[in-house]
Formats: C-alpha cells, structure tokens, sequence
C-alpha cells in the first residue's frame, strides 16, 4: 500500500496533528484517509485526523505523519498523491489518485472504472 505526501502536505498536515491533541495521544495521531460512496461522480475522498486506529487500518508512515487507511478503501486509494495547494482562488489537499477514472470538478470526488456506485448531481 502505497500513498504519498508531498512535502507541502505533510508539513499543513504535522502543523495539524501537533496542535489537536494532549501530548499523551501524539504517538499514535495521523490522519484517516478513505475512499467513501457519494459525491457527484461516485466515491468521495475522505480525509479526517484520529489518534485511535481501526483493527483493520492499514498503517504507513509518511515522513512524521501516521497515514491510516481503511481496508475497504486501500485498493482505490493505492498510489495516491495527496498535495497542499495555496491559491487566491483555491487553498486545500489536492488528490491525484492513478484509480480515478474520472474526476469531479471539485477535486473530492471520483469514479474508478466498472466499481463506482451511482454519483448524485453536484450542488
């Protein structure tokens, strides 16, 4: 299993795990990341910070971060890059995901080929 942070990520994302919770949960803080039914094209990225993994997690170290990925959602995650973009018009993680078959406009929502559920519109 395979996901990577460029460096900008990484370093918004310490920047996050550092000051969101009491020194004795920080060994095991990293982020969840996973791919879930919904969004305009099928599966959207979810993206949340956990100091308690799942027994079923998949666990990769990032540099300093604790990357935990759900095992229902590893083969569609596998090979992801997740990026830290900073715009006028846009601030946020970018995914590039080479599963993607296609992708919303939005940035946070994806198809994977014959295995996506149903999208519902955009709002």
């Amino acid at each position: 299993m395979a996901i990577t942070l460029t460096e900008k990520a990484e370093l918004r994302l310490r920047s996050f795990l550092l000051g969101s919770a009491p020194d004795s949960q920080k060994p095991t803080k990293g982020i969840r990341v996973s791919a879930k039914d919904g969004g305009c094209n099928g599966y959207e990225y979810g993206m949340e910070i956990t100091s308690s993994p799942k027994p079923d997690d998949i666990v990769i170290e990032q540099g300093q971060v604790l990357i935990y990925v759900d095992a229902k959602s590893a083969s569609l995650l596998e090979g992801m890059v997740i990026d830290f973009v900073e715009g006028v018009m846009e601030s946020g993680f970018k995914f590039t995901n080479p599963n993607a078959t296609n992708t919303c406009s939005c940035g946070k929502s994806f198809s994977a080929g014959d295995c996506t559920p149903k999208g519902t519109p955009c709002q």
